[in-house]
This record gives structure tokens, C-alpha cells and sequence, in this order.
């Protein structure tokens, strides 16, 4: 085994007062000596340097998509009682020209009881059966991390969160509770031009987006429910959550985009079938502002399907295909409040398509996501290589291309976004 890097030792005497405080507050600091309150810090993390570039002129964008330098640090420990993760990043960001940083994880997990899983704090949280598609994931997504090529970990955006597990021999239950809404870190015109219905045209930097965000904690909440048990080796779930779209959905009347309030209730299966894995997932977002469907300002209730299977086509190769549709709900009324702009279609349909090849020893990495809507004649494709140099050295290549038809449908108004981009990372 490799040593563990040293860190300085007031890092390591900070990690180990967090743990020791937690367990003097649970009433266990009389059972244990005070070696049990001195573990181990492991330290982990990665120095990245990326770049990418539009491949077309964009006029509300500069011609660099992403150009960032990035430092990810990560500290681990753990007792018997308690475990604590840090993980954060810090960045010069050369298209925004600004420092910045993020705190992705930081949490304490305990078990209380042998029933029972107890996490609390930042933490990064998923469930459902899609592949690169979401129906009852409403948890925080980086869309702009995702357009932008950066690596696909950070399409998942982290939660400030208490989540709590239940284990039975009938049926498990996951509970998430977040005191103030975490939305999507959803497209804004910072980093990528948009569609803008309002104007009627691709707009970006010259038109950012303004959002009343709810942001009151214990008032602006989120609770997600999952109930989930394992069937002769099919995962069964239930899902509920309430809180609010997790973009923008709907629009007051100084014109500042707003989250509306939103409840979903979902399904899903994944099991063996044939030689492959299939699934199925279903979700109603329930929009509690405009049940109705008839506030042209407010998104109306949808219905949400997917349908998905993977296989293993050959030896370190492996292929994804999915089926999803968004079918609007009370599109007469949707139709009859619609004032001018571009109507959405009854039914949005999506083809998915993966593919993963691995070579040379499982060294590189060959991957392709697609995304195609024939419904709106536009598509997404990301082309993917990784090369894994040695334990430490990583290299990777890659590309995200827009288009479309009709430059308002969803992928096809990224198209001035299409990008090439390249990264280099050395982990410790």
C-alpha cells in the first residue's frame, strides 16, 4: 500500500475536535478512551487543469466555454460511533475571470440504532433508475457543469440535508429533509446563451436570469420519501417529495423567474431481464400553484415515463438505451392561457443512448451519451475519452454538441454552445 499523504496538524487536531464534540454531545465519551477520539484522517483530492471552446461564434458568449484551474481536497475519519466527510473545491475560473470555491460534502454520518442510518449536513444525494435522466432525483442538479464539460460528478450539486434511513424486513425507508430549497444550478446566461421566450430570441451574458429564489430556512423547506424493498431480486420503490420546481418554472409579474411549489409521487422497478438489466420509472409533478393548468405564468402538472435497459454487449463493453416522455397535463387549458411564444408539445419524447468501451487493461475509456427528441428534432450528443495514465495521471478529451430544428426546443437552443474541451488531473 501506498503512505497516506501527511496533512498539517492543526487540520488533522480541527477534523478530530468535530468528532469528538459529536460524540461527548451523543453521551458516548464515558465508553471510550481517548484513542477512540484520535482516528485517522485520510486525505484524498486531485489538482485539474481544463479547457474547452465553442466551435461556432456566439454573440452573447465568449469564445472559451470553460478555462479553470482546480484544487479538490478531501478529508475522511471515522470511530466506531461516527464518520465525517469534507470534500470541497477551489478554482480560478478564466471565462467568469474570478476565484471561487465550493463545499460539496460536509457531513456526519452515525447509526443510532442497528435499524437505523443517520447523515446530516452538505452531502450529495440520488436515487432513481435513470441514466443521465431524472424523474424522482429531485435532488440538486449543475446543468452548467454538465453543457460545459466538466466532469460528470459534478452534475450532481450537493444538498444541505438531514437524511435518515430505516431498514426492515418488509420495506426500507429514506428520508430527506432540507430546511431551506437547494435549486438546480440551472443555466443563467453566465456560461451558456439560452433561449428566451420573453425575447424571442438567444440571449446570455447581456439578459441573466433573475430568480426570487425561496431561500427561508425552515420556512422555503424540502422533504423527499423513499420506500424501496428488494422483490426475488427486483428493487422496487415508492417515491414522494414536496418542495419546488427545481428551475424555473413560472414568472411574477416584475418578471423575475420563481420556483412554484411542487409535489411529486413516483414508481419504479429495475430488475434482470434477459441477458440485460431493464427498468421502469414513472413520476406526476403535481404544479400545487396552477392545478388548474390554466395560469399561463405558472408550468402546468406533468406526468413523467421511462422505460430503460442495459447490457453488456462484449467483454468491457456496455450499452444504454432509454425512452422518456413529458406529457403536459391540461394542455386545453395550457393551450387556451397560452398568449403568443412558441406552445409546447402535448408530448415531449426522448431517446437515450450509451455506450462505454473499455481498453487497454481498462486504461481508457471510450464513452458516448446521446440524447435525441423526436418530437423536437433536436439532439445532444457528448463524445468521451479517458485515459488513465498511471494511479495518480489522468488525460481526457471530449465534446458536447447541440442541435436542432427550431432554435426554442430544448436542446437545440444551446447550439451556439456546441464545445471541444480537453483536462488534465493528478490525484493524491
Amino acid at each position: 500500500m501506498k503512505p497516506k499523504p501527511a496533512i498539517p496538524g492543526i487540520l488533522r487536531l480541527v477534523v478530530q475536535l468535530i468528532l469528538l464534540t459529536a460524540l461527548a454531545a451523543a453521551g458516548q465519551a464515558e465508553e471510550h478512551s481517548l484513542s477512540d477520539f484520535l482516528p485517522p484522517v485520510e486525505v484524498h483530492g486531485f489538482v485539474e487543469t481544463r479547457c474547452g471552446a465553442r466551435t461556432q461564434s456566439d454573440l452573447h458568449e465568449k469564445d472559451a466555454s470553460v478555462l479553470e484551474a482546480r484544487f479538490q481536497t478531501e478529508l475522511f475519519a471515522a470511530t466506531e460511533a461516527l464518520e465525517f466527510k469534507f470534500r470541497a473545491d477551489a478554482w480560478a475560473d478564466g471565462v467568469g475571470d474570478k476565484g471561487r470555491y465550493d463545499t460539496r460534502e460536509l457531513w456526519l454520518f452515525a447509526r443510532p440504532l442497528e435499524y437505523m442510518d443517520l447523515k446530516a449536513g452538505r452531502q450529495v444525494l440520488t436515487w432513481g433508475t435513470g441514466d443521465l435522466v431524472f424523474l424522482n432525483d429531485l435532488f440538486p442538479k449543475d446543468w452548467q457543469s454538465f453543457f460545459l464539460g466538466r466532469d460528470k460528478e459534478y452534475l450532481k450539486a450537493p444538498s444541505d440535508a438531514v437524511k435518515v434511513s430505516l431498514f426492515s424486513a418488509p420495506v426500507n425507508l429514506d428520508l430527506v429533509y432540507t430546511p431551506c430549497f437547494d435549486a438546480d444550478r440551472y443555466v443563467t446566461g453566465e456560461f451558456l446563451s439560452y433561449w428566451d421566450g420573453q425575447q424571442g430570441a438567444r440571449v446570455g451574458k447581456d439578459r441573466i436570469v433573475a430568480a426570487d429564489k425561496p431561500d427561508r430556512w425552515f420556512g422555503d423547506e424540502e422533504l423527499a420519501l423513499r420506500l424501496y424493498r428488494n422483490i426475488h431480486n427486483y428493487e422496487l420503490a415508492l417515491y414522494a417529495y414536496h418542495g419546488f420546481w427545481k428551475r424555473p418554472a413560472g414568472q411574477a409579474a416584475d418578471g423575475k423567474a420563481v420556483f412554484p411549489a411542487l409535489n411529486v409521487y413516483g414508481a419504479s422497478a429495475r430488475g434482470k431481464v434477459g441477458p440485460g438489466i431493464g427498468n421502469l420509472e414513472l413520476a406526476y409533478y403535481d404544479s400545487a400553484d396552477d392545478r388548474s393548468g390554466t395560469d399561463p405564468l405558472i408550468d402546468n402538472a406533468e406526468m413523467r415515463y421511462l422505460a430503460g435497459y442495459t447490457q453488456d454487449l462484449a467483454r468491457d463493453f456496455n450499452a444504454s438505451v432509454q425512452y422518456y416522455v413529458e406529457h403536459l397535463l391540461d394542455y386545453g387549458a395550457y393551450r387556451a392561457a397560452l398568449s403568443g411564444g412558441h406552445a409546447r408539445d402535448r408530448l415531449r419524447h426522448v431517446i437515450t443512448l450509451q455506450l462505454t468501451r473499455l481498453a487497454l487493461n481498462q486504461t481508457l475509456t471510450l464513452s458516448l451519451s446521446s440524447y435525441y427528441s423526436p418530437s423536437d428534432a433536436d439532439f445532444y450528443l457528448m463524445p468521451h475519452i479517458h485515459y488513465q495514465v498511471n494511479d495518480r495521471l489522468g488525460v481526457e478529451v471530449g465534446a458536447n454538441i447541440f442541435q436542432g430544428e427550431a432554435a426554442h426546443t430544448f436542446f437545440a437552443q444551446f447550439e451556439k454552445n456546441t464545445n471541444v474541451y480537453a483536462a488534465v488531473r493528478y490525484s493524491f
